[in-house]
């Protein structure tokens, strides 16, 4: 991880690094207590290292995962980080947890990074997906609202016409948030983040291949963690209320370039293959941050212009979200897939659960054998 941090990916993307913040973004953001969800990821800790030394509020870590948590507690360390943080291990479903941090330490403002991102794990375990990426968001953006807190999402492009649970789970996430006057950043790729296509593909690298690529058409939005924090700064101080933003990339690249340039850069001179998998469950051939039908608009000058756009997609009515959900809770609490899926797609019309998913619904629908 450490070389993918070192490398420079502009030989990569081949396009101007999107802005870094103006000033008045930071004047915008509260300089009161702030909540990171998922703190121990990489852009959750990013996130958490960079506010730290700009302004030195208390920075509530929330975090579930042990190894995580205990990481980004030394990250600070050694980043001499001026701000005062509290590190928590739970979880975002955990109401009574979310509501003693919000007495405890008041933060006005939410990063919420924490959720299930493994497209092709999620369509194996989509029940999971739906209870942390959907209800475990409607229990922190509960509880935020109750303590007067805004929460900003970090979404992906995936929950843009979605073909996997990951993604109609986040999309559902998107619309709780933003009837809730929140705002919503979806983001892309994020190149040297843990777990990421080329973390793996750099593993395979070391072991000399070949680097497995899906589908020799794929192609993705890729940025550096670098630009995924300023984005996510500069979202959170848009004046706009429930905002649903994206980030203004130019076009996509093909995966397999992303593998030729790792080989070139980590391995020069070296024959190493390139091993074509097919698509996994859930996997998409191109993604996109909005469908074409829906009109966008640059975002204010001062907060993320050439940066960002304004994306207007539908919202549901607050009736039919909030019956939606009670449904899609009643389902999976039932143990439902078959039902929850219907559930889900009433809250993500678009929706298009792919047959590994509709094979999984079946078969737990069957009666068990005698």
């Amino acid at each position: 991880m450490n070389s993918l941090h070192q490398l420079d990916w502009s030989g990569f993307l081949a396009r101007p690094r999107l802005p870094s913040p103006e000033p008045e973004v930071f004047d915008a953001l509260y300089r009161e207590p702030m909540l990171i969800t998922g703190a121990g990821g990489s852009v959750g800790t990013a996130l958490a290292l960079r506010l730290a030394m700009l302004t030195p509020p208390t920075m509530v870590l929330l975090e579930s995962s042990e190894t995580n948590l205990y990481a980004v507690q030394r990250a600070w360390r050694r980043a001499g980080a001026a701000g005062a943080m509290v590190p928590l291990l739970g979880s975002i479903a955990d109401r009574p947890l979310l509501d003693r941090i919000f007495i405890a330490h008041r933060p006005r403002l939410v990063f919420h990074s924490a959720s299930f991102k493994h497209v092709p794990l999620m369509e194996e375990h989509p029940l999971a997906a739906i209870a942390n990426n959907v209800f475990g968001t409607e229990t922190l953006v509960r509880a935020a609202a109750q303590h007067g807190a805004r929460v900003v999402l970090l979404s992906t492009d995936k929950a843009c016409e979605p073909v996997s649970i990951l993604g109609a789970t986040k999309r559902a996430a998107e619309q709780i948030v933003l009837a809730a006057g929140g705002t919503v950043l979806r983001l892309g790729n994020v190149l040297a983040s843990h777990d990421s296509v080329d973390e793996i593909f750099a593993q395979q690298i070391a072991h000399n291949g070949p680097l497995t690529v899906t589908d020799p058409a794929a192609r993705r939005y890729f940025m550096t963690l670098d630009e995924a924090v300023n984005l996510t700064l500069m979202a959170a101080a848009q004046p706009v209320p429930a905002a649903l933003l994206a980030p203004a990339l130019p076009c996509t690249h093909f995966v397999t370039d992303l593998a030729q340039f790792m080989i070139r850069t980590l391995a020069p001179g070296r024959e190493i293959a390139l091993d074509f998998t097919g698509r996994r469950p859930g996997d998409k051939e191109n993604e996109e941050f909005w469908p074409a039908a829906d009109p966008v608009q640059p975002a204010a000058a001062e907060f993320g212009r050439g940066a960002l756009v304004y994306v207007d997609s539908p919202r549901l009515p607050a009736e039919q979200l909030g019956a939606g959900l009670a449904n899609l809770h009643t389902a999976l609490a039932a143990f439902d897939l078959v039902g929850a899926l219907a559930h889900l797609r009433w809250l993500v019309p678009d929706y298009r659960p792919s047959p590994a998913v509709e094979e999984l619904a079946r078969q737990m629908s069957l009666p068990p054998i005698p």
